[in-house]
């Protein structure tokens, strides 16, 4: 999992956010040493840069443990090497050592 850079939490700002009792517990299982709730800001920037279009940090051929060929239907970015994949154009998904699929574009494992 990719760690953002770390903000003091005295320049953070204080909000509340109810979370179910069983999706908190699950949060502190997934998070580890990380910490529940470092975990949900690392979620949230993920989510926003899904959405602002903003590229997000790109993945070493590490991290990536299997792969299927791939039909893309929409404009998408390599996780590798931020290629673009148009429509309809041949890409691979790759399976995340997290259990992330990620578009890939052909090509992109090899050495």
């Amino acid at each position: 999992m990719h760690t953002l850079n770390r903000t003091s939490t005295t320049e953070m700002e204080v909000t509340s956010i109810r979370l179910e009792r069983s999706l908190k517990e699950r949060l502190k299982e997934i998070a580890g040493s990380q910490g529940y709730q470092a975990l949900i800001r690392e979620v949230l920037w993920r989510y926003v840069q899904q959405k602002s279009g903003e590229a997000p940090s790109l993945l070493s051929r590490d991290e990536i443990q299997s792969s299927v060929a791939a039909i893309a239907h929409q404009e998408t970015h390599c996780a590798l090497t931020g290629t673009l994949i148009k429509p309809r154009q041949q890409m691979l998904l790759g399976l995340t050592l997290q259990g992330d699929m990620v578009p890939l574009s052909v090509g992109s494992l090899d050495s």
